[in-house]
């Protein structure tokens, strides 16, 4: 009887972590948070969705639940506000992501962040715990604020003050093989900074028509995609000289990998200005690559990491030049990344598409012996 009741008990918390809630639509809140609605909108988060990011699209396609017309089991974070979320999720059912759903295109809305409550941890992958009241949302701003249209928790949660609200969907992707596919770091704080702090800057313009501020925090979503430069303060570059070679010293301040994704591939770009001549010298890369059998696999099929040579958090990686510099030369770099490893592209037809072949440039410096 009590193994029955266990059984029973843990039926009602599988389902209750994974079942759908309805949530309001992100252009309800447009009306009273003008600025911040019109940042989300360019977001990687509004557009997370199969239909809207073609990157994601193009690895969902090679997916054998796709292929099996299964389960869309990056749902859980990528359609979270889906209204079938957990057939979506569930193994035995059935539900793939529908274009013209709208619970589905609504990516990672403004409503499904601030009802996170809490997050739970597990080993394959964390789960975000829902607030059950519709409308009850958290925040961060000290003084309450009253408002027509919803209630605002702004004390008892401190997922948004520490950066933890996050921690749901970007601590952790562990595969069936054990391969920790993309990871972050969960402790999520270095040096008073967090996710939020370095991804969702201040920036000027109130919070909303009900409280009249000077800033808010940026819900453009600083990363890869859009608005690097906003993190481009936590990494420094720096040059030494030698007799007849020089060093140039890449310092990541942040607490994760320089990229996080091992589709990603970064590069640093050097050339050397003498007078009226540019030499440019051997480019670098850095690169996470997982794979299977002594070969690049699938997230889905890789078991081990074949080569990492990214850059690690709080790392200095130094790359020594055999380069014989001269007075007046100048040293141009350029650190960037391909949000698609070239080398993948045709594999997963994203060879025409703008933003997977494009170099996106992070941080420039000069300088001058």
């Amino acid at each position: 009887m009590k193994i029955l009741l266990l059984m029973f008990v843990l039926a009602i918390n599988i389902y209750a972590n994974n079942a759908t809630h309805s949530f309001a639509p992100s252009t309800d809140c447009k009306e009273c948070h003008k600025a911040i609605y019109n940042e989300f909108s360019t977001s990687v988060h509004k557009h997370s969705t199969p239909q809207k990011d073609p990157i994601h699209k193009a690895v969902w396609d090679k997916h054998p639940q796709k292929n099996k017309k299964e389960q869309y089991g990056c749902g859980k974070c990528h359609t979270p506000t889906a209204n079938n979320l957990d057939a979506m999720i569930t193994k035995g059912k059935k539900a793939l992501p529908d274009a013209n759903n709208t619970t589905h295109q609504a990516g990672i809305s403004c409503a499904y962040c601030h009802r996170i409550e809490s997050i739970e941890l597990h080993k394959r992958s964390n789960t975000n715990i829902i607030a059950k009241e519709g409308k009850n949302y958290f925040g961060t701003l000290k003084n309450h604020v009253d408002s027509p249209y919803h209630k605002i928790k702004t004390t008892g949660n401190e997922l948004m003050k520490n950066g933890n609200v996050c921690i749901g969907c970007h601590s952790h992707k562990m595969n069936k093989w054990g391969l920790n596919v993309c990871s972050t770091n969960i402790d999520n704080e270095m040096n008073g900074k967090n996710c939020v702090s370095c991804h969702m800057p201040k920036v000027k313009g109130s919070v909303s028509d009900f409280k009249d501020t000077s800033e808010h925090a940026f819900h453009g979503f600083a990363g890869t995609h859009h608005y690097s430069d906003m993190l481009q303060q936590y990494v420094k570059i720096d040059f030494k000289k030698h007799k007849d070679s020089f060093d140039i010293i890449i310092q990541n301040h942040s607490s994760h990998a320089l990229l996080l994704h091992p589709l990603r591939l970064a590069v640093f770009k050097i050339v050397i200005t003498r007078a009226n001549k540019t030499i440019p010298l051997k480019d670098t890369t850095f690169a996470r690559v997982i794979g299977k059998n002594g070969k690049p696999a699938m997230p889905w099929v890789a078991d081990t990491t074949l080569k990492n040579t990214m850059i690690q958090g709080a790392e200095s990686r130094i790359i020594n030049y055999d380069f014989t510099l001269q007075k007046g030369d100048k040293i141009n770099t350029v650190l960037g990344y391909y949000l698609v490893n070239p080398k993948v592209l045709k594999s997963l037809n994203l060879q025409d598409d703008n933003s997977s072949t494009k170099f996106y440039e992070f941080k420039k410096s000069l300088f001058k012996f």
